[in-house]
């Protein structure tokens, strides 16, 4: 018997050592094949919430956070927490507007939300109108109305933009910010203006007593951008990476028509905030498993065994279960190819605006994008997310 046993030992010993220099190889085909989504209780989140004032003045600030929208999803992807890109969620409040019913001239937009398409499309169809801004009221119904994480890893970002005294209205915004300490949320306010002059309508004490950060811009001002050569290649690869999306349930064919519109929104404001918005599209924060049955697949393969095939495009709705898999799996390497010329191109375009902007000694003021990125970064790097530089 123990004769015996020695043979099996010299056996089995080879089969040990193969298996342990193959393991990592084994481990990195299947990394490559389909990237397994990270759990939801191991990721960080990055919430941000937008606070619109969309009184008749700030129609200038719309746009600069029209064109800034996919620069800021950019710099927040490129964050890091223990080696994995957070997950980002947006929420969106407009207040000041004589068009709106609600209490205190307040109207939430969005609840947290990881659809960046959803996001946008809200965002291009605000509207301003005149009324009365109460800055401490809108802060509020966001910090009662949302819902916000208990993980004091995650970054939570209030972003209130205006140019009104913000004392104004029922609310007492410093009441207000005590709950944002106790939740460990900043509140950042971005003053329409003058510097002095928002310090003076308490803007400053506003964003301070929170511990945020406050800021003054000019909303007046167009963003400018620096056209590059890779601005058109991005782009008709943006159009490309469409083509990989499947659309499936009920809302499918509609949010799929979504898609196509925000990137026409996009190109509106100019070439280079759509290639922005490629840029995004290339990232694992721009995930549509709601509607497209590519994310939805690599969430959950079981989606094909489930999906009704009646809400399928009419091109699928004969394909049997193993030919709906290989036709999703296809569709997953074309877009992983796509996505990455996209993600090669965005590294030379960052590379050329970088460097030109080098050239370039005059004084830049902040504008809506840039003091929401700049704080992020910052606030981040504290929380011990990595990448902020």
């Amino acid at each position: 018997l123990s004769k015996k046993n020695s043979i099996m030992k010299l056996l089995f010993f080879p089969f040990l050592v193969s298996l342990f220099l193959l393991g990592p190889t084994f481990a990195n085909q299947t990394t490559i094949e389909i990237d397994s989504p990270k759990s939801k209780d191991t990721k960080r989140k990055i919430q941000l919430v937008i606070l619109f004032d969309t009184s008749n003045s700030m129609d200038g600030l719309l746009e600069q956070a029209k064109s800034r929208l996919w620069e800021i999803v950019n710099e927040t992807s490129e964050l890091r927490h223990s080696g994995e890109i957070p997950t980002l969620e947006i929420a969106m409040y407009d207040y000041g507007n004589d068009g709106i019913r609600g209490k205190n001239f307040v109207r939430k937009q969005l609840d947290f939300t990881t659809d960046l398409d959803m996001v946008s499309k809200k965002l291009f169809g605000l509207r301003t109108n005149g009324g009365s801004e109460f800055c401490g009221a809108v802060i509020q119904d966001a910090l009662l109305e949302l819902e916000w994480s208990n993980n004091s890893s995650d970054l939570k970002m209030v972003y209130i933009a205006g140019n009104e005294p913000f004392n104004q209205g029922p609310v007492n915004y410093k009441t207000v910010c005590k709950m944002a300490k106790d939740k460990d949320v900043f509140i950042n306010t971005i003053y329409c203006g003058d510097r002095n002059q928002g310090i003076k309508q308490f803007w400053m004490d506003g964003a301070t007593c929170s511990n945020g950060d406050y800021f003054n811009i000019n909303s007046n001002d167009r963003v400018v951008f620096i056209p590059t050569p890779y601005d058109e290649q991005i782009n008709e690869l943006s159009m490309e990476v469409n083509d990989t999306y499947v659309s499936y349930g009920s809302i499918g064919i509609e949010r799929k028509a979504l898609q196509m519109e925000q990137d026409e929104e996009a190109m509106d404001q100019a070439p280079a905030v759509a290639s922005m918005r490629a840029k995004a599209k290339a990232s694992s924060n721009y995930n549509n498993a709601r509607w497209d049955l590519v994310d939805a697949f690599i969430a959950d393969s079981t989606i094909i065994q489930n999906v009704d095939k009646k809400d399928l495009p009419k091109e699928l709705q004969g394909k049997s279960e193993e030919e709906l898999n290989k036709y999703v799996e296809m569709k997953i390497k074309e877009r992983k190819e796509i996505q990455t010329k996209i993600s090669e191109l965005s590294v030379k375009r960052d590379a050329f605006i970088k460097e030109e902007k080098a050239k370039d000694k005059s004084d830049k003021k902040d504008d809506f994008g840039t003091a929401v990125t700049k704080s992020i970064k910052e606030r981040a790097v504290n929380k011990g997310f990595e990448g902020g530089e």
